[in-house]
Formats: structure tokens, C-alpha cells, sequence
């Protein structure tokens, strides 16, 4: 199903010598590569994926605990094969301590106390490795740098509705702060690097002008055209590390030809990436080809959606890897009539649906990294549409 390729050992000696800030990134050229893997400190496997990839979000709490095993025995007993690991969390903590660098001590937890542990056991059972980096929204940088951020009337930090800070994809101060975090988990021996929130905040063209917060080289209005550059910009610093690049959109950004108010081009970003994940969750839609209550319809819902994704991409001169992100959780919040239990039954049916369009990769949801006991990752069973 895969197998090992090239041992490609990493190390940062040069970021001893040419320390780095939030301020100043500079490009990793190819002789620099050279002299990481020269001048490696640790022995970490790259990874190879033959087969198609099916994932479970593993939060940073879960990879840096005992739980982390338990997940692992999962995979190890099921036809999953891939785990979602966050290496930048919602808030802006990079979740490990990378030690050997001075540009990110500040923002480093120790949820994942060994990530070079971690990656070994990943190797060694055969798990396609994915770090998840959340871009946008960043409350630690909007708070260190107001600067980078959207300021309100009175000069604060601007906070959504659940009090969270994002920052400005306008700027490319921002843009690098992302990518040398993704170019070190890549160096930590991810195979592939998942970008989250890589958009604007919601509703954002109802607040826009009235804001505070630089456009700079941009036009006001153009937010599709920072956020699609900030992903081919990512591709293009990520290439020379062998590694693929994901990014995740909102379902609904599938479904529309434009989703401009957060800036998110459904065919422009996939042209951009290797894999695309839109988050297709049952209990996230409202009234969508003509369901009213999706989240009790989860074969329906995905299969209504994997059709018309299926078109976007037969549209695309490079059409990337197509993976969503499916529900495992109970939506009790949308009540009574608007939602249902969802278990083995219910997850089956996602992917189910996903399957009978063609579409054989998938990533499941879970905040809490609890997944419902006894589910098919691979069911073949016959569904009918009501």
C-alpha cells in the first residue's frame, strides 16, 4: 500500500547562524536545503502514499497524550490511513517546541512534547502523516501585532462574534509567518501540509469599510486575488521540500462561482494546490439543493454536493486531488427536527455517497478526536435517494 522512499534526514543548522523573525523571512533556496540535510540533527523518514487517503483529525492535545495511541489503534485496526495533526492551532500556537529556532519560542507550546516520537510511530505504522496549519485566523499574532490585524473604531483588535482574532491576507509579512512554519513541519518529515482558514473572516464584506487595516499592494475589493496568492505562493516555497499542499474551503465556496466576501475562488485555489479538502459537513448547510433538514440527510447531502464538485473539477486544465472533510459529530445545536444522532450509520453514508461519484478520499471531523465505535471506513451498500 506504500512504501518508504528516499530517507531524507533534516536539521536546522542554519538557523543558528541566520536567525530569523516574524519581521525578516527569507526564502529556503536549494543550497540551503542542502546544507539542512548535511547538517542534520535529527533522522526522520519522509513518507509515500500509494493508496487512496482516508484521515482523522488529530488535535495537538490528542497527538501530545496517551490518546494519541488509542487513535492510532484505529487506524492500525480500520482501512483509515492518514491522520490530520495540527501543528498551528486555532489560536496561533505553534503546538510543538521546535527548540533549534528563536522566531517561534514565543509562539511554541508543548502539547506535542516529542514531535520527532511522534513522527516515528507514524513511519512505523504506516500512517500518511498531514500537518494542519491555521493561517488566517490567528488571535496570538493579531494581539502581538494589532498591525497585522483588523483594528475596530476604537482601535482594538477586531473580534468575530466567538471572540476570535484574524489576521490580514492582504500582507506578506503574514503570508511568511505561515509558511516557514509550514517549511519546518515539513523538514520534521509531513508529507503533506493542510492549510485552514486560509480566508477572510465571515461576512467580512458587511465590516469591511469600517475597519481599520492595510491593503497593501491590493485593491480593497480584491480579497479572492490575496487569498488565491497567498496559496500559489505557498506552493511555490513549498516545492523544493517534496511535500503537497491542501487547503481547506468552506463547502459552500463549491457551490457558488465565488465566494468574494471571504475571498475564496473554489477553481483558482485548486489549480494552485495538489489536494483540496472542502468541508462538506451535513449540519452546515441551510436549505442547499432543495434539503431542509441536511444534516438528517447525510447521503443525499454529500451526494447532491459530490456531484456538482465533481463538475467544478472536470472544468480545471489541473484538476488537483480531491478529499473533503465529512461529519462525525451530532449537530444537537441546529434542534429538534434539524438534526438526528450521527454514529457508524451515519458516517457510512457519507462516504458511501462520495463513492458512488467517483470520490475515494476523505478526512473525518471529530473537535474532541472521538470517533463513533464499529464504523466501515470502506462500506459497500446500496443507498436510495428519497
Amino acid at each position: 500500500m506504500r512504501h518508504v522512499v528516499l530517507l531524507i534526514t533534516i536539521g536546522l543548522f542554519l538557523f543558528f547562524y541566520s536567525p530569523m523573525t516574524i519581521e525578516a523571512h527569507q526564502s529556503i533556496s536549494g543550497k540551503e536545503i542542502h546544507e539542512l540535510e548535511k547538517h542534520s540533527m535529527l533522522n526522520v523518514e519522509r513518507f509515500s502514499n500509494n493508496d487512496a487517503v482516508r484521515g482523522i483529525y488529530v488535535s495537538s492535545h490528542s497527538a501530545g497524550s496517551s490518546r494519541f495511541h488509542s487513535l492510532l489503534s484505529l487506524v492500525d485496526e480500520s482501512d483509515l490511513n492518514a491522520m490530520v495533526i495540527d501543528i498551528k492551532d486555532d489560536y496561533g500556537n505553534v503546538t510543538y517546541n521546535p527548540g533549534h529556532s528563536t522566531t517561534y519560542k514565543e509562539i511554541a507550546t508543548n502539547y506535542i512534547q516529542d514531535l520527532d516520537a511522534v513522527m516515528k510511530e507514524l513511519n512505523d505504522h504506516n500512517v500518511y502523516p498531514i500537518a494542519r496549519i491555521v493561517v488566517f485566523k490567528d488571535s496570538l499574532l493579531a494581539n502581538k501585532k494589532p498591525e497585522l490585524s483588523f483594528l475596530d473604531e476604537s482601535g482594538d483588535v477586531w473580534l468575530n462574534g466567538r471572540g476570535e482574532a484574524f489576521v490580514n491576507p492582504f500582507l506578506e509579512e503574514v503570508w511568511h509567518h505561515n509558511i516557514m512554519i509550514a517549511k519546518e513541519a515539513a523538514m520534521a518529515g509531513f508529507k503533506e501540509i493542510q492549510f485552514d482558514y486560509v480566508r477572510f473572516p465571515e461576512g467580512f464584506e458587511t465590516r469591511d469599510r469600517e475597519l481599520e487595516y492595510s491593503i497593501g499592494n491590493y485593491d480593497r475589493f480584491d480579497r479572492v486575488q490575496a487569498v488565491t496568492d497567498f496559496v500559489s505562493f505557498a506552493k511555490e516555497e513549498l516545492e523544493p521540500f517534496d511535500v503537497d499542499v491542501s487547503v481547506d474551503l468552506f463547502g459552500y465556496a463549491t457551490v457558488e462561482q465565488e465566494s468574494a466576501g471571504i475571498g475564496q475562488n473554489f477553481s483558482r485555489i485548486a489549480e494552485s494546490v495538489d489536494v483540496i479538502s472542502s468541508m462538506i459537513y451535513p449540519s452546515h448547510w441551510s436549505g442547499n439543493f432543495g434539503i431542509e433538514a441536511p444534516d438528517t440527510m447525510p447521503y443525499e447531502l454529500i451526494s447532491a454536493y459530490a456531484k456538482v464538485e465533481n463538475q467544478r473539477i472536470s472544468e480545471l486544465s489541473s484538476p488537483p486531488i480531491t478529499r473533503p472533510w465529512i461529519q462525525d459529530f451530532t449537530a444537537s445545536w441546529l434542534g429538534e427536527g434539524n438534526y438526528i444522532p450521527y454514529g457508524p450509520e451515519e458516517v457510512e453514508a457519507q462516504i458511501q455517497a462520495l463513492q458512488d461519484h467517483g470520490i475515494d478520499e476523505y478526512l473525518i471531523w471529530n473537535a474532541g478526536n472521538t470517533y463513533s465505535e464499529g464504523t466501515n471506513y470502506a462500506p459497500k451498500r446500496t443507498y436510495f435517494t428519497k
